[in-house]
């Protein structure tokens, strides 16, 4: 090359390029977008060709454009083959949604009444169907819906106002995220009074506090996310109401998960109900909208009418209010329980129902369609997602052997449009099929081949 920079190879003009891509496109585009995308393309033209490289075609660079403009309205994330055997999978976006979720999100397309009374067209409540499906799931006195559990909390803790708020030293939980009880309530302006011990607090521990005038509220915070066990007690809920409200003071439940239905109906630990601990006295129960509820994430809070309407009041309330696309994802998602219809087409209900012998079936079939290089195996599944720690569910799936696992789990997560996600026990890759959709274990089973014969 030319030492004289005039004999450089230059790009085309962006006015060259803007004008045949302006010929080219089907739908109208901003004139400002259109340029900014030729700048930024001419200009990495320009670094192409000053490194060297073989300069480009007015075609190929108003392809480029356009690909780049298209990209910009492309979501981004990448469906997955969940075969990892955890049901709720915190990097895989918690809970899949039911069917009836989407149907009901798309509505928010379109202008929805969010705030107007249909019949008198004044304004009204916003969007109510979810909180009534709330109430009735409960018992509750009344319903709110935040963006999330720890927003919900958040608000809850804001009722003690600057007064102490009481809590067991082993319930001063990390929520997730880096997110602690001890702050929460300080962010709040309440002042954390600490009672019993780690592993062991009673009902009399929260006695002195709650007698001495100075706490405005206990906070009870189910451990969702972790267990102990060996010497241990916690204080009976309904203990810790009755001596809460005898000395003028609230009871918060945070329980994070907050089950719809009962776990135990197939062979898991016993997860606190909302309407169980409204029924032992607590005024205010909050828990998650994405994780045994199984819909999208937000906060659902229960409890008395008159503490749900200075949460509402709250200021922060308007910053925690969840827009009109989740309200309907929950309202679709509560509307499956009362229903009776929860066990059959939430995804999360659906998993954990799954007979021993259908994923057996599926085991098998998977296998024969990978090849010898792939073993039916007993497997043990997990809830996850901050739910039922420590409880795991009997399953069935496929151990796939191969010259490196690392290898083929990589391969299996990268290759196609939709990514498949597995893990590794004993040196091979391990797909648990209680948590793969029936409908995609052939795509699945098509990946693991694909990878293993090094097919594109």
């Amino acid at each position: 090359m030319s030492s004289n920079p005039a004999a450089r190879p230059r790009p085309p003009s962006v006015e060259r390029v803007l004008a045949a891509t302006r010929a080219r496109l089907e739908v109208e585009r901003s004139p400002d977008a259109l340029a900014d995308v030729a700048r930024t393309v001419i200009a990495d033209e320009r670094t192409r060709l000053s490194a060297g490289q073989d300069g480009r075609s007015v075609e190929q660079l108003t392809d480029d454009i356009v690909e780049r403009l298209d990209s910009f309205i492309a979501i981004g994330a990448h469906s997955v083959i969940n075969a990892t055997g955890v049901i709720i999978h915190t990097n895989l976006g918690r809970a899949p949604w039911a069917e009836v979720t989407e149907v009901m999100a798309s509505d928010a397309w379109e202008y929805v009444l969010l705030e107007i009374d249909r019949e008198t067209g004044r304004r009204g409540a916003r969007f109510r169907v979810a909180e009534e499906h709330l109430i009735a799931l409960t018992g509750a006195e009344d319903a709110l819906i935040t963006n999330n559990n720890a927003a919900a909390v958040a608000l809850a803790v804001g009722l003690a106002g600057r007064g102490g708020i009481v809590v067991s030293r082993g319930e001063l939980v990390e929520i997730g995220g880096g997110v602690r009880i001890p702050d929460i309530i300080r962010r709040a302006g309440a002042k954390l009074i600490e009672v019993g011990t780690t592993n062991r607090t009673r009902a009399g521990d929260f006695e002195e506090p709650l007698a001495a005038g100075v706490a405005k509220a206990v906070l009870r915070v189910h451990p969702s996310n972790f267990a102990m066990s060996g010497f241990t007690e916690v204080p009976d809920p309904a203990e810790v109401a009755e001596i809460a409200h005898r000395h003028g003071a609230i009871v918060i439940d945070d329980l994070g998960s907050g089950a719809l239905i009962h776990t135990e109906r197939y062979g898991l630990a016993h997860e606190p109900m909302p309407r169980e601990r409204l029924e032992a006295g607590s005024d205010v129960v909050t828990f998650s909208g994405d994780k045994l509820v199984g819909g999208p994430q937000a906060g659902l809070v229960v409890g008395r009418s008159s503490l749900l309407a200075r949460m509402r009041r709250d200021p922060l309330a308007r910053a925690m209010r969840p827009d009109k696309s989740t309200l309907l994802g929950v309202a679709g998602t509560l509307g499956l329980y009362r229903a009776g219809l929860a066990e059959f087409e939430i995804p999360v209900w659906i998993m954990i129902a799954t007979s021993l012998d259908e994923l057996h079936t599926r085991a098998e079939r998977v296998a024969g369609w990978i090849g010898d290089a792939a073993h039916v195996v007993s497997l043990r599944s997990t809830i996850g997602g901050g739910s039922l720690p420590g409880e795991t569910l009997p399953s069935w799936g496929v151990a796939v052997d191969s010259a490196s696992a690392p290898r083929l789990l990589a391969g299996i997560r990268r290759r196609g449009e939709t990514a498949a996600i597995g893990r590794i026990e004993d040196g091979r890759v391990v797909l648990d099929l209680r948590t793969v959709d029936p409908e995609a274990d052939h795509k699945l089973a098509s990946k693991v081949q694909a990878v293993l014969s090094n097919r594109p």
